[in-house]
């Protein structure tokens, strides 16, 4: 469903931020975008939505390059979740999801009884219908990210980008959006989301792209690809990796103590710190 093909970008022409990006994600699956801050996950997303124009490449849906869609075609295809929405004026949640619907208006004739049956649907699946007289700049921040999913449900596209979808979320409501997210591509969708937790793509994620500073590091299963020796790579040897009860988990690398040695002129280089405590 989502090909990209030696995709290239740069926001300066001597510091390129993606070099050759090439993957695929099948209909269906819910692929995790994995690496560290930095690397080029958002700048992906944007030049697949065509918010940034790359240099050359392609990205293509459904076997359709994106390249001379209409914005309009494109928001048929694609939907979008970023990290953070601040809300500028009161509207209600359920006219939010609603705006989801937006690619798919007819003329002057606004919004239909379909378009308003399936911003409720996207409500429900979500779990936010109790939200929905709710005005939306009245939500927190976990709230409203809920809401922008509900959204981007409603809109029907084909692929959906998520930027970092729990990260202002509590770790229940973490792990109910990823379930969210496994139910949707379950009902056809493919899903790409962008994440900094190792274990949400363990546990939930059918496949996983792995980006370095450096470009692509790695592309295939969570099982396979989550391991020490690649998260080495963009870590540098800060992560363990076992299993616990048959589920892989990653946890951070217990750190070599300060020897004696060490310890002493620590606290050598220290003590005028105690010394002078008594002059403030």
């Amino acid at each position: 469903m989502l090909k990209i093909e030696n995709l290239n970008f740069a926001y300066n022409k001597n510091k390129p931020v993606l070099n050759n990006i090439s993957f695929e994600v099948e209909k269906g699956r819910l692929c995790g975008l994995f690496g560290p801050n930095g690397c080029g996950k958002t700048t992906l997303f944007k030049c697949c939505l065509r918010f940034l124009r790359f240099e050359n490449g392609s990205v293509n849906i459904n076997g359709d390059d994106i390249k001379g869609k209409s914005v309009k075609e494109i928001a048929k295809l694609m939907s979008y979740v970023p990290q953070e929405h601040k809300p500028s004026f009161p509207y209600l949640v359920r006219d939010v999801v609603l705006m989801g619907r937006t690619p798919h208006l007819k003329g002057i004739f606004g919004t239909s009884k379909d378009d308003k049956k399936i911003a409720k649907e996207a409500l429900k699946l979500v779990g936010i219908k109790q939200l929905a007289e709710i005005p939306y700049n009245q939500l927190s921040g976990g709230q409203r990210q809920l809401v922008i999913i509900a959204r981007a449900v409603a809109q029907k596209s084909k692929v959906m980008f998520l930027d970092e979808p729990t990260s202002a979320l509590d770790f229940s409501n973490q792990i109910r959006v990823w379930k969210l997210l496994r139910n949707i591509a379950a009902l056809g969708s493919t899903v790409v989301a962008c994440t900094h937790d190792p274990n949400h793509v363990i546990w939930f994620c059918d496949d996983v792209v792995v980006m370095g500073n450096g470009g692509l590091v790695a592309v295939g299963s969570p099982q396979e690809i989550i391991s020490e020796p690649t998260l080495d790579k963009i870590y540098e040897k800060v992560c363990s990796v076992e299993s616990i009860k048959k589920t892989k988990v990653v946890y951070p690398r217990e750190f070599s103590k300060i020897d004696k040695k060490n310890r002493k002129k620590l606290e050598s280089d220290t003590s005028h710190v105690a010394n002078t405590e008594g002059e403030y």
